[in-house]
C-alpha cells in the first residue's frame, strides 16, 4: 500500500515555524535598535543592527525563494505571524 503524495511539500511546512522564529528575532532586534536610538547613544550599533537585520532577512527569504514558491509563502506567513506577536507585545507595554 502506498501513501498519497502530500499536497504541500515538507520544506514548505518547515518554513512557517522557521519564519516565525526568524521574525521574532528580527523584531526583537528592531526593538533593541529603537532602544539604542532613544537612549541617545550607540548610533553605530543601531546602524549595525539594522544592516545585519536587513541582510539576514535577505538571506532567509532568498533561501526560502530558492526552495520554491510554497516555502517562500510559508516563510512570509511565519514573518507576518511574528509581526502580529510583536505588535501585541508592544501594545501591552504601552
Amino acid at each position: 500500500m502506498s501513501w498519497p503524495a502530500p499536497s504541500v511539500p515538507m520544506p514548505a511546512l518547515a518554513m512557517a515555524p522557521a519564519g516565525l522564529a526568524f521574525g521574532l528575532a528580527y523584531f526583537a532586534l528592531a526593538y533593541l535598535t529603537a532602544v539604542l536610538l532613544v537612549a541617545g547613544g550607540g548610533r553605530l550599533a543601531a546602524i549595525s543592527l539594522t544592516l545585519g537585520r536587513l541582510g539576514a532577512a535577505v538571506v532567509f527569504l532568498g533561501s526560502a525563494a530558492r526552495a520554491g514558491a510554497a516555502p517562500l509563502i510559508a516563510a512570509f506567513v511565519g514573518l507576518l505571524l511574528a509581526r502580529a506577536v510583536a505588535l501585541r507585545i508592544a501594545r501591552r507595554a504601552c
